[in-house]
């Protein structure tokens, strides 16, 4: 195959019945650990769409007819598939068609059922009748299906003649409305053996199709959903529906409404309804549905489509549009200049060329690239290649500490742009001002100080970077950024997914206004689940991340190992004489009907002041009572600077340079005279620095080996800053939001890095930092169903998780 990656697809025994039943289970095998071959590109792409835009493969998957026609046209006659023990190409070419309708037979002359054994002879049960009547024999009663299969008859009304053992249904309206309802189940679940009688005499039924059309209008798509029985008139379908009756007849033949059909007719209905909320909360499915489908909805609507209505053809401009986010390894490259495209990756050009399409197409998207893979150099790629086709001005919106970053990083990869930072006292006045230049990189506080002249500027794309800034959608921030007039829009962000699927929808109100419906007002758990759903679905084709594994497999490994800590005597003491003393003060609280907004305000203080014992009792204020004063304490009182100076000291004889984060900046301030005491060498940066002097701390150490450790805050180094200089990293403390701490991590284990970076995590053993690494697996596990463990960052504590943590 060429290439290192390994993909092989392990078909089911029972292939021909799966496919019959439009419902082919794959088990897959793959090795992402080096690159992929490009001949399996296409086939990776197909099974991250049908995954939800996953950061790998799904292990098991299920795929209809169309899906799997698709997936070899990807793969082509390469040997992927394992079946009966042997592999080649695809086993059974003609197996994926779509069966031809069958022709009816000719009415049966008898409506009782011809002489059958009692069993068939393999032990199954026989399934006998017509559309007037279903004789039922079971299995032994020894056989699996045995008790499942009497208490489905029980329950359908069938009734027992001892002296055959079957089970009847003699009434033709519960019957067909039986075999339209239950027919599939009857069929699959209970190992019954169809008799060659039943087979003729239910040869005339049919199931009732979904029919599909689409239509242009207004620069927008109508499509028309229709459940079609043969020529009946809509009328009469939807009279049928109206009364609860799950068939129709119509030309001589029988049509059955497919109950799971309709479920998915329903459903597809609601979720692509964006116009009416009665018809997005109904729950049953209209005989016809017209649908104004918007450009960016096509995604969506072709993935719903593509199981309920497998025959519907569309037109080229649809087709067009639904196919380029899932074959993103044809769209076309954007305009770049020869050097700039040669510096980008592959899958960085794929990236922007991601991006190009949705500009073109008037659109916007979260580029979502783990830490470290690139995500500022592949936004500068798409924002010349726009600069190649207008003038208008393009801005990017960061955090001030980001702007030195973005200024040099333009003048490394796209010096051909005309850039101005308009920030602190070098602002720009009026409109007139910002024609000279291709690039306006503010931050978001300038702008929203700044937001009525901004809001005047028409830009021909804005990017906002570290997109945690705009999560609150109520904030200055998200509401100046919505404020830009821009032609197209993107965002970058490792970690899209960081508390709720509030996050992505306040990111898409920026991008895409209107793409997700507003939550009805008094909406209840159901209706919120629901619409969480779509949120995610409706969202995923605009949402591209990649992981290092994937993508970037000639990076070194990254090694995690937690340093457990016994903290000092006077350490416990203390821990233990606030913990006491924390546990009364808040029963007091609550005793005095506080509400929940200041009991929750209260137990943060208190696990605060238990964090920083954990760290170095001398952060805790001197208190009366306490068993030791804050003035007698020293350095020797912390557990965790004895084993941070033993893991430095060794590291730094090693050769190694250091990253130390915390997110204490005043532990820094006691650490940092023990460094200069040890004649350590650091350099040091926190959230009060200016953009200037934070960028000649980060140059000071990438071009000073003799400067071994860097001591950074959580918050204002965790983010934007390449330190491939360093190959460990520390964390002092822990932070129940883990994609915090990986980002941090990520500023050494990125693109440029050519040794293992390995990462420590001090945590002082039976305290409440123990129960925060329990915590963040917790919280990952929470997200991992809405979206990928990776970016499962954290759910929003409660007030419950905090008492946990407090709790001894």
């Amino acid at each position: 195959m060429g290439g290192s990656v390994s993909l092989v697809f392990h078909l089911p025994p029972n292939l021909i019945q799966a496919a019959a039943r439009n419902a082919v289970p794959l088990r897959i095998e793959f090795d992402l650990t080096q690159a992929p071959a490009p001949q399996v590109l296409p086939a990776l792409a197909l099974l991250q769409r049908w995954s939800g835009n996953a950061s790998e493969p799904p292990r098991l998957i299920q795929l209809s007819r169309a899906q799997l026609r698709e997936l070899l046209a990807a793969i082509g006659t390469q040997p992927l598939f394992i079946y009966n023990g042997e592999r080649s190409p695809w086993p059974m070419p003609g197996l994926l068609k779509e069966p031809e309708e069958r022709k009816p037979a000719a009415p049966a002359k008898k409506r009782e059922p011809e002489p059958i054994s009692a069993l068939a002879h393999d032990g199954s049960g026989l399934l006998d009748g017509s559309e007037h009547f279903l004789a039922i024999t079971p299995p032994p009663r020894d056989h699996p299906c045995y008790r499942s299969l009497l208490t489905f008859l029980k329950n359908n009304s069938f009734t027992l003649e001892p002296s055959n053992r079957r089970w009847w249904l003699r009434d033709r309206h519960k019957v067909l409305n039986l075999l339209a309802t239950q027919g599939r189940r009857l069929r699959d679940n209970f190992d019954l053996e169809e008799t060659p009688n039943f087979t003729q005499r239910t040869a005339h039924l049919r199931d009732a199709e979904v029919q599909a059309a689409v239509h242009e209008e207004g620069g927008d798509f109508i499509l028309d959903l229709d459940l079609a029985a043969g020529g009946a008139p809509e009328s009469e379908v939807r009279a049928a529906l109206a009364t609860g009756r799950h068939y129709i007849e119509h030309g001589g033949r029988i049509y059955l409404f497919d109950e799971a059909k309709l479920a998915k007719l329903a459903e597809a209905q609601r979720a692509l309804n964006t116009h009416s909320a009665a018809a997005r909360q109904a729950t049953t499915p209209a005989a016809h549905t017209a649908l104004k489908i918007s450009r960016e909805r096509i995604p969506l609507a072709q993935d719903i489509l593509d199981e309920l209505a497998p025959g519907f053809r569309p037109s080229d401009e649809w087709q067009r549009r639904s196919r380029a986010l899932r074959e993103l390894s044809t769209l076309p490259p954007a305009p770049l200049p020869d050097q700039l495209r040669d510096t980008l990756r592959p899958y960085q050009r794929l990236g922007v060329a991601w991006a190009w399409y949705l500009r073109n197409q008037g659109l916007g998207g979260v580029l979502a690239d783990e830490m470290g893979l690139g995500k500022t150099l592949q936004a500068l790629a798409l924002l010349a290649a726009i600069a190649s086709e207008t003038t208008k001005p393009k801005i990017v919106v960061a955090p001030a500490s980001l702007l030195e970053n973005w200024r040099r990083e333009v003048q490394q990869y796209t010096p051909q742009l005309r850039v101005f930072v308009h920030h602190g006292a070098n602002r720009l006045r009026r409109v007139d001002d910002f024609a000279p230049y291709d690039l306006i990189l503010t931050s978001y506080g300038t702008l929203s100080r700044n937001r009525k002249l901004f809001a005047q500027v028409e830009f021909a794309c804005a990017i906002a970077d570290e997109a945690q800034h705009i999560k609150n959608r109520h904030s200055q921030n998200a509401s100046s950024l919505r404020a830009l007039r821009a032609d197209t829009r993107f965002v970058l962000t490792g970690t899209p997914l960081e508390n709720s699927l509030d996050d992505l929808r306040s990111l898409f109100a920026f991008l895409m206004p209107g793409l997700i419906p507003a939550l009805p007002l008094g909406a209840q758990a159901e209706d919120r689940a629901w619409h969480d759903v779509q949120t995610r679905h409706v969202t995923a084709p605009y949402i591209l991340r990649r992981t290092k594994a994937a993508v970037a497999p000639e990076l070194p490994q990254k090694i995690e190992q937690t340093i457990w800590c016994e903290p000092t005597a006077a350490q416990a003491a203390l821990y233990r004489y606030w913990q006491e003393k924390t546990e009364r003060e808040l029963l007091d609280l609550a005793a005095s009907g506080a509400n929940e907004g200041r009991l929750h305000l209260a137990t943060l203080t208190q696990l605060l002041r238990l964090r920083q014992i954990c760290c170095d009792p001398r952060l805790v204020p001197t208190e009366t009572g306490a068993p030791a004063s804050t003035g007698a304490l020293s350095i020797s009182d912390s557990a965790k600077f004895a084993a941070l100076r033993e893991l430095l000291e060794e590291a730094i004889d090693d050769g190694h340079r250091v990253l130390v984060f915390s997110q204490f900046t005043s532990l820094f301030a006691l650490l940092r005279p023990e460094l200069d005491a040890l004649g350590i060498a650091h350099a040091y940066l926190d959230g009060s620095m200016s953009a200037t002097e934070r960028q000649h701390e980060v140059d000071r150490f990438q071009s000073s080996p003799d400067i071994p450790v860097f001591l950074l805050s959580l918050r204002a180094g965790g983010t934007g800053l390449n330190l491939t200089a360093a190959d460990t990293v520390v964390h002092l403390d822990p932070w129940w939001n883990p994609a915090v701490e990986a980002q941090a991590t990520d500023r050494a284990h990125r693109i440029g890095q050519t040794r293992t970076v390995t990462s420590y995590k001090l945590i002082c053993s039976g305290t409440v930092e123990e129960k925060v690494l329990a915590l963040q697996d917790e919280k990952r596990a929470e997200l991992a169903d809405v979206f990928e463990a990776s970016d499962a960052a954290n759910a929003r504590l409660s007030i419950d998780d905090l008492r946990s943590l407090l709790a001894s």
